[in-house]
């Protein structure tokens, strides 16, 4: 087996149908990072993202046999990580009507917008809003993708997602002033 550095796609996924801990390990300790950020900005929540962290994992060293290779592992795997997610946020998400949406959602954001700025607005739009907005804008899924993952129309997809910019505008409105 190839140094830990050095192992490819294809060494890791062939190591881990051995059930070589090694691989298993690197494929883990490479994909994590990603993965956990994928499930924060699903859950919104640190102890839930690391709970669905875990479980996705365990799905994966479970299901490696089954992954086609017609997309990359990275690929596969996030797909796993939001699946269960979304099962774990709730079995129906919570998509709001724009007029049930308090208004005084609004954070004092501090005196300069930045990445974390942002990512704080992205995490107080309302469930719905945030993830349709995370999936399609930040995760490169269409609007089918989304429609067919939440059990939605297409058309409530595209205007949840619209909503949710809306909401991202008026949160971040003074910075642009």
């Amino acid at each position: 087996m190839p140094t830990i550095s050095s192992m490819t796609e294809t060494d890791l996924i062939n190591g881990c149908l051995e059930q070589n801990r090694l691989a298993q390990k690197t494929l883990y300790d490479r994909y994590s990072a990603a993965m956990y950020t994928v499930a924060f900005r699903i859950t919104n929540d640190y102890e839930l993202a690391g709970d669905v962290l875990q479980e996705a994992f365990v799905k994966v060293f479970r299901h490696i046999a089954g992954f086609r290779r017609e997309s990359t592992l990275g690929a596969w795997i996030k797909t796993i990580v939001i699946r269960t997610a979304l099962s774990k946020i709730k079995r129906e998400p919570d998509f709001a009507d724009l007029d049930e949406v308090p208004g005084d959602l609004r954070v004092d954001w501090g005196h300069r917008l930045d990445s974390e700025y942002l990512e704080k607005a992205i995490q107080a739009l309302p469930q719905g809003y945030r993830n349709v907005f995370v999936l399609i804008e930040v995760e490169g899924y269409t609007h089918q993708e989304v429609a067919d993952l939440f059990g939605i129309t297409v058309g409530t997809s595209k205007s949840q997602l619209f909503y949710a910019k809306k909401k991202l505008r008026e949160y971040l409105q003074h910075y642009f002033d």
